[in-house]
């Protein structure tokens, strides 16, 4: 792959003529390697900005680009460049068509700022500036993971000319960078690429792929969702959405991908706009925020939200308790999850919320270990444990004693400057309790070993 790649083309049915300087620029990232990303910009002059020029009695039009990228933290430069823009154009067809380009950068892990500028190289008074921000972390990294969408302006299909200047993974996807749909261009079309769907972290067989849409006010209006089985490391998802019967509004698309038996998955989304002016607006509910709708959390049903807090109600305060069995509908259980995770969460470098992750792993590893007569390992007392404080330190078992019924030390020397828990099987089926712990706020029986000797 190219650290750059330079396309330019023209494309009819633009949406809207414009009276102002019509640049606009879009962006989406892909898996590189272990430590980078493929960024690719996205950009478009519509016809009627430029002005009309000639040379050897053809006529044409000229656009200048320049892109500028700096990593924030380092402050080292990355690209400053411009490109000159050319096209010949026929008088004889309506003017008002965009000229689409694409560039592709290869951006290691790390915190950027993008310039992009766009104006007429015959009247660079005619220009349009636009700042980005830009977060990379390597997708390809090992665990799950969903790329950004790329929106499409025509209907993406499969080819076989890799020469065409919008060729990718045996498609051709023409992007659309202002992101706009509606009256003049009713379908949406974006393609998206899932990695490290063979990770040895995942449990399902079949991963779970949910696409929906919901409006500025957070409402849900359109969902789907497909199974597909695990049989290839990485897979590209093109997909469509027909936008005619969509009020004027800002929508989100968000792709969730979920391993149902593991409870994790990760999600992707994408803002774009609709102009439909025929159609009348009549709903104004209102609900949690896009930001909440477009994690793990946005597309669990309520069963799946209920359990979770279950498994989350060891380390949850009575506070929260109480205020999540008030709740009476999924919007406000959603909401409640996505902010009780997020407080937990110290590590807000990555997108994934570290500390949910390794619960969840805790939760696995519990009903692995502890799981006896049908009762699942976080239920028992050492999966509570377990899930609360992580691998002990040290453990000592004594499962023959003469004396005494089968018992095990947990030792923590990290908590409290070192604290134990002795969990005993009181019944002889292998159901080991708590009988006493040092650690604060647990049950403390000093007269433990009465308990468990045989008598």
């Amino acid at each position: 792959m190219k650290n750059y790649l330079l396309l330019f083309v023209l494309l009819s049915n633009s949406l809207f003529a414009q009276t102002n300087f019509d640049f606009e620029f879009d962006y989406a990232q892909f898996g590189y390697d272990s430590t980078s990303n493929y960024v690719e910009f996205y950009y478009s002059f519509n016809q009627s900005s430029l002005k009309v020029g000639s040379e050897n009695s053809h006529i044409n039009q000229e656009a200048l680009l320049k892109i500028f990228i700096k990593n924030i933290q380092t402050n080292d430069t990355l690209v400053f460049n411009k490109w000159q823009l050319k096209h010949d154009i026929d008088t004889s067809i309506n003017s008002n068509q965009v000229l689409v380009g694409t560039l592709g950068f290869i951006l290691p892990q790390g915190n950027y700022s993008c310039i992009v500028n766009g104006s007429d190289l015959h009247d660079q008074t005619m220009s349009k500036e636009i700042p980005e921000q830009l977060k990379v972390i390597p997708l390809l990294s090992g665990s799950l993971s969903i790329s950004d969408i790329q929106l499409a302006s025509k209907m993406i299909q499969g080819s076989e000319n890799t020469n065409s200047i919008f060729y990718k993974n045996t498609f051709e996807v023409i992007p659309n960078p202002n992101v706009l749909f509606g009256e003049n261009q009713p379908a949406l079309f974006f393609y998206s690429e899932l990695y490290n769907l063979l990770s040895p972290n995942l449990k399902s067989v079949n991963l779970k792929l949910n696409q929906a849409i919901y409006n500025s006010k957070g409402k849900l209006v359109k969902e789907k969702s497909k199974y597909f089985l695990r049989n290839t490391a990485t897979r590209v998802e093109v997909g469509s959405q027909i936008l005619s019967n969509f009020p004027t509004d800002t929508y989100t698309l968000v792709l969730a991908l979920i391993d149902s038996t593991g409870n994790t998955g990760v999600s992707t989304a994408k803002k774009f706009y609709v102009y439909n002016p025929n159609i009348i607006v009549v709903d104004t509910f209102e609900t949690s925020s896009t930001s909440v709708l477009a994690s793990a959390f946005g597309i669990m049903s309520e069963e799946e939200l209920d359990d979770l807090f279950l498994k989350s109600k060891y380390i949850a305060s009575k506070t929260e308790i109480e205020k999540y069995e008030k709740l009476s509908n999924e919007d406000g259980k959603r909401e409640f999850m996505f902010e009780f995770w997020k407080n937990k969460d110290v590590n807000n470098e990555t997108n994934e919320n570290d500390f949910y992750k390794v619960y969840l792993q805790r939760v696995q590893t519990a009903n692995e270990r502890y799981s006896r007569m049908g009762r699942e390992g976080w239920k028992t007392d050492r999966g509570r444990a377990y899930l609360i404080y992580g691998e002990p330190s040290e453990v000592e078992r004594y499962p023959n004693q003469s004396e005494a019924k089968p018992y095990e030390i947990w030792h923590y020397n990290d908590l409290e400057g070192g604290v134990y828990f002795i969990f005993a099987d009181l019944t002889g089926f292998l159901d080991y309790v708590l009988v006493t712990s040092t650690k604060r706020g647990e049950i403390r029986d000093d007269n433990w070993y009465n308990r468990i000797r045989v008598q």
